[in-house]
């Protein structure tokens, strides 16, 4: 699956499309300094459903945020849970 990124400055979104749609995304708002990413929703399509696609979006935001030296605030429900099912992710918190 790629994981495709869009990046306004001011909010972002990780997406996957699977012929030309969007299937899944997980949206994003800058905050602070821009030194830490807010993860407000995460949405995965019934086509990538049961997939790993939803982890593997936060997978995407933790390999960024490692990148750009910043943290992340989930607060939507579903990154969340991974962050608290997966230890090696928590280091961006």
């Amino acid at each position: 699956m790629e994981i495709l990124q869009k990046d306004n400055g001011e909010n972002g979104v990780f997406y996957i499309e699977v012929e030309g749609e969007l299937a899944a995304e997980m949206t994003y708002v800058w905050r602070g300094n821009h030194d830490r990413i807010l993860i407000d929703h995460t949405e995965v399509k019934e086509i990538l459903k049961g997939k790993g696609a939803g982890k593997q979006l936060v997978a995407k935001a933790v390999n960024f945020a490692r990148e750009k030296k910043i943290k992340i605030v989930p607060i939507c429900p579903f990154a969340k849970g991974v962050f608290e099912k997966v230890p090696e992710f928590q280091d961006v918190l």
